[in-house]
């Protein structure tokens, strides 16, 4: 970590359904979490009848902001503040709460946020791992839902619905029917809508992820990590119409932190299948990344780091914590340069981040550490990499760490991955692994040597003075590495044109 690291930042998002405390450590690119707690309020509920906060989560909320303000000052926190949003905006007794508020939290700036405000923060969240998203972001929360157009890392078109699932309940008096014909008709106030079909959709929101979490369990989905979970429109639709079904006749055998969304979950479910319906998008993306994150990038983050690459952001952190040599990496990818035949822009990104995170296992034990690294790279903390990047940079970790292709813990990622991701995997995996053996993580050494692929044979070239470090090890690690890729090797000393070598 850098100077930054010891930085500390709050925010605490006060929704219709729920307040949260979230501090952050640093001002780097991916936003690290140290503390993250919620408290279910439910301050929207009632609200389209009464037009007030729900008296209920009124006499809870002064307990839970003034742990809040302890804790986060305790931390440090600077710069900390409170967001608030539907609930607080639309209710006739809200600017009597938000004084209630500043004497539970004295000092702390309160911003009551509008709805194009809120809807900013949403897509500078998204943006915030997802940099290349490409569609449209739906923000639900208890009392509304944002819908903001996004592309090329810019917010163009948004609008706020009274969409939220507390109140949609509210104005449906709970009938499904009745809620479908809502959304339907307050969609059709979105103008630009015509504008984003066929595009993305990017879901944030409690009740959407709940929603991912449920559809997960049912699927067995390989991984538990709801952002990034991404599904095509078909299978979004089926989703859509599944959960709706289940809440028909109660669901069996949930995961507890399901629980208290389960009576708001057919109302995000509709709200979903009227966007899918307007939009037929290409895909739909959840996100775990909102307005926090938005506040976190629009607010905290330096200059610098803003505009760095979130997921060479998040393997150079990697690198620089647990790799021992930072110049091997570079190395690395030099050495493996020539490894893939007509290797795109994002197979070369993704080598150049396997290559920065290829020595993160180095203080496991040995007996451990094929299988430690793997599951730490693929369930890592942090938004940064979808889940195919996830799986594909730990299996070649793994197979660095000496796996074999076979291993049982590797399925998640033979779920996840294609036949061809899954084999470039293993092979630059392997590649590492004759490299890290020839090379003891020396980048002086191992660009001494080079690779040429042929299509027949695989050589290893090294200068005429390396032949003592040229062990049985790197003989029978080169072997395995050519049997992955279907050709013969040979290692060669490089006496005649040592020009060609990366480094004399």
């Amino acid at each position: 970590m850098n100077s930054h690291s010891l930085i500390r930042s709050a925010i605490v998002d006060l929704g219709s359904n729920s307040v949260r405390l979230v501090v952050f450590e640093g001002r780097e690119r991916n936003p690290v979490i140290i503390f993250n707690e919620k408290a279910t309020l439910r301050l929207g509920s009632g609200l389209e009848t009464t037009k007030k906060l729900n008296l209920k989560g009124v006499a809870l909320a002064e307990g839970v902001f003034k742990r809040f303000y302890a804790v986060a000052t305790t931390m440090g926190a600077d710069p900390f503040v409170v967001l608030a949003t539907a609930a607080v905006r639309d209710a006739t007794d809200g600017p009597e709460f938000i004084e209630k508020l500043k004497q539970w939290m004295p000092n702390v700036p309160i911003q009551i946020l509008t709805g194009e405000q809120e809807a900013d923060y949403a897509a500078a969240g998204v943006l915030c791992s997802i940099s290349n998203a490409d569609g449209v972001v739906a923000d639900i929360g208890g009392g509304s839902m944002e819908l903001v157009q996004i592309r090329g890392q810019q917010r163009f078109n948004a609008q706020t619905l009274p969409l939220g699932v507390i109140r949609l309940m509210d104005r449906s008096e709970k009938k499904l029917s009745k809620a479908k014909q809502i959304v339907n008709k307050d969609l059709k106030t979105v103008e630009w809508m015509d504008e984003v079909k066929k595009r993305n959709l990017y879901l944030v929101g409690g009740a959407f992820r709940a929603m991912a979490q449920l559809y997960m369990e049912f699927t067995s989905y390989p991984l538990s990590i709801v952002h990034y979970y991404t599904l095509p429109y078909d299978e979004a639709k089926r989703m859509v119409e599944w959960t709706i079904e289940k809440s028909k006749g109660g669901v069996n055998n949930i995961p507890t932190f399901i629980h208290k969304r389960l009576n708001d979950l057919p109302y995000a479910a509709t709200v979903l299948g009227q966007l899918l319906m307007r939009m037929r998008p290409e895909k739909i993306v959840f996100c775990a990344e909102g307005v926090r994150e938005g506040w976190y990038m629009r607010n905290v983050v330096s200059e610098i780091a803003r505009y760095q690459d979130p997921q060479e952001a998040a393997a150079l952190d990697i690198s620089e914590r647990l790799g021992r040599v930072k110049e091997f990496p570079l190395a690395l990818m030099q050495w493996t340069s020539n490894l893939f035949k007509n290797e795109n822009v994002n197979m070369k990104r993704l080598r150049w981040n396997a290559c920065l995170i290829s020595d993160a296992g180095c203080h496991d034990h040995p007996s451990y550490r094929k299988e430690q690294s793997y599951f730490r790279i693929l369930c890592m903390a942090g938004m940064a990499f979808d889940h195919p990047t996830r799986a594909f940079l730990a299996l070649t970790t793994a197979m660095r760490y000496e796996a074999d292709v076979d291993e049982g813990f590797l399925s998640s990622a033979r779920k996840i991955l294609t036949h061809k991701q899954f084999e470039q995997a293993i092979i630059l995996g392997m590649a590492f692994r004759v490299a890290y053996t020839l090379s003891g993580n020396l980048p002086s050494l191992l660009l001494r040597t080079r690779l040429k692929v042929g299509k027949k044979k695989l050589t290893l070239y090294f200068s005429h003075n390396l032949d003592a470090v040229i062990s049985d090890a790197v003989t029978r690690r080169l072997s395995r590495l050519g049997q992955l890729m279907g050709v013969e090797t040979q290692l060669l000393p490089e006496h005649e044109d040592e020009s060609k070598l990366l480094v004399k």
